[in-house]
Formats: structure tokens, sequence, C-alpha cells
């Protein structure tokens, strides 16, 4: 069944809105070599509203492509290294005494950012990470007796390092479901190593020039403007439909192969259902569509659903993961 329509009905989305999303990605492909994957899933977590986890080794321009996005929307920047003696109070903020008052005063913690780059968040206590992982999913923070809101425009990027496990504290699967999506990046290859090498060059002669170039920004008003374009694509029945039975499979996959329903143990819970869609959509508005296709499902699946689907004892002995089970329920779960 033919899920798109033959000529498209004219786009609903404000061009220029888009035309400033894309010009932020190109700026951003310009500036970051050889991580297109990690640019365009960044752009899709703003777009939806949700958070980021990105796994790969040091070194991968994972702090670079959170900073320089941060540097082209007009809203502040704040990053944590986390480590093993962190507090919440470090992360939240908390009550000050001021005796020449006679009261306490709040002061904001880092979390009061628009955009926050949680570094090795797999580092910090259990106490640190659900202070962060509140604040993600309920966007306040209570200290003390106050409750105080985060901002509307409120994106994180999570970074974990695969290579040293020791001393690290996993986040539980249950506070991984918070996260959109979970990215796991690669080494470039050779043509963008050179081209990365070129770069660096290039940015160390700016930084020793006097002068800078402003550049344009987006306001936090065309972000909350995008997010209600991406809302508002159409998705056929029949395409949301595919998306409701592939989160359905990950739970009970006995209809479609009896082998790997025994290897999956828990599956995707609605929130899975709805982070699909919303990425999917985002992914789609992104390319300059006004309507959902297969491929945005697919291309989007394997990042938001490889931490929610968790493999049985028995498959992980084997080798299975997440990653390799939603590839396998791609390929069994037929499209409408």
């Amino acid at each position: 069944m033919n899920l798109t329509p033959n000529t498209p009905p004219p786009p609903t989305v404000d061009n220029g809105l888009h035309a400033a999303f894309i010009a932020l990605r190109d700026a951003l492909a310009g500036e970051i070599v050889g991580q297109s994957v990690l640019i365009e899933r960044l752009l899709v977590a703003l777009l939806a509203d949700g958070h980021l986890l990105v796994e790969g080794a040091p070194g991968l321009a994972k702090t670079t492509a959170i900073r320089a996005l941060a540097s082209r929307i007009d809203a502040s920047f704040a990053r944590i290294q986390f480590t093993p003696d962190l507090l919440p109070a470090d992360l939240t903020g908390t009550d000050i005494w001021r005796p020449q008052e006679g009261r306490f005063e709040f002061q904001p913690g880092p979390v009061f950012h628009p955009i926050l780059l949680a570094d090795e968040i797999n580092r910090a206590p259990a106490k640190v990470q659900s202070a962060l992982l509140e604040a993600m999913g309920e966007r306040q923070v209570t200290v003390g007796r106050t409750t105080y809101p985060l901002p509307a425009v409120f994106l994180v990027m999570a970074t974990q390092n695969p290579i040293e496990q020791e001393g690290t504290f996993p986040l539980p699967e249950a506070q991984l479901d918070r996260f959109l999506m979970h990215v796991r990046i690669g080494y470039p290859d050779a043509a963008a190593e050179i081209d990365i090498l070129r770069l660096a060059r290039e940015r160390a002669l700016r930084e020793m020039d006097a002068a800078s170039v402003p550049m344009q920004k987006l306001s936090l008003e065309q972000v909350e403007q995008a997010r209600r374009a991406v809302l508002e694509l159409h998705m056929a029945p029949q395409l949301e439909r595919y998306l409701v039975e592939l989160v359905l499979a990950s739970r009970d996959a006995s209809a479609y192969d009896a082998s790997l329903a025994r290897r999956i143990a828990w599956g995707a819970s609605p929130r899975g259902s709805i982070a699909l869609e919303r990425c999917a959509r985002a992914r789609a508005w992104l390319a300059g569509r006004d309507y959902v296709t297969p491929d945005d499902v697919h291309a989007v699946a394997p990042d938001v659903l490889r931490h929610r689907v968790l493999p049985s004892y028995e498959a992980a002995a084997e080798g299975w993961d997440g990653e390799r089970l939603v590839a396998a329920l791609l390929d069994r779960v037929p499209l409408p």
C-alpha cells in the first residue's frame, strides 16, 4: 500500500522557518565533519522536544557538536562534567542564606540552562543521575519545599564513554527510558579525517584573529514554531498502525518469530511509541515533507528503541543486544 500521496499537498510549514533549520544543519555539518548522524539526531531531538544519550569514544566531537548547536540558538548553554563526588545540588542549585536580608535565596544550578551537556553521565552516583533525569521528565526542579519550572525549550545531551567502565554507575533501564534516543557514533573515515585536519587548522587561525564574525541565531520562538509544525505533519493511519505494531512486537514477537520472542525480555513502553512517532515526524519535517513515510520510521527506530528493548539472559549470552533485536523486529514486522 502506498502511504505517500502521488501529488503531495502544498507545504503547511513556513518555508522561512524550514530554511532556517536547514541553514543550521548545513552550518553544523561544515563545523562537525564525519558525524552527520549525530547532527541530524541533535536536530531531531530539538524538534521532538526530547533528550539525547550519545555513546562514543573520546575525541569524536560530541562536546563540540552540542556547543556548536548552542552557539547558533539564542539560548544559554552549560556543561557539567559528571564525577563520583558530584552532588545533586551541584546540578539543580541550592538555597543560600543571605544574612544581610535575613532570608534564603535560591541560586539556580546549570540545569536551568535551555541547552545542557551532561558529560560522562555514568560517572556520577545514582542520586545525581536521578536528579537530572527527574528534571528531564518533569521539566521542573524541587529544592527544599519550592518547585522551580525549567525553560520551555530544554535539551539535554548526555554522553557515555564505552571504553572505560571501571568506577562507573550504569544507568538503570527505567532511567534510560527517559531519553528520546540512544545514539552510538563511530570513527570517521579517511576522507572525513583529512577534512577534520583542515578545519582544525582554520579554527586555530580564526582564534588568532581578534575580530569574530557574528553568526545568525535561531530564536527560541522559532524552535517552538518548528515543534508545532512537526506535530501538525500528516501521518497516514496505516503508518501509525505499523508504528504501534512495531512497538507491540517488541513486547511479544511470537506472532512474527517465536525464537525472537524468546530472546526479548522486555519491550518498549508507550513512551517508546510516542518517541518513535515524534522522531519520525521531525525527520520528515527536516526533509522538507509535510507527511511521514515508512523510511522515516525505519531511520529513527534503532536509536529510539535500542535502549528500550532488552534481551533475555540467554540471548545476551549469545551476543544479542537491543540494537540487534530492533533490527530483527524491523525485518519481521511487515510494512502495511
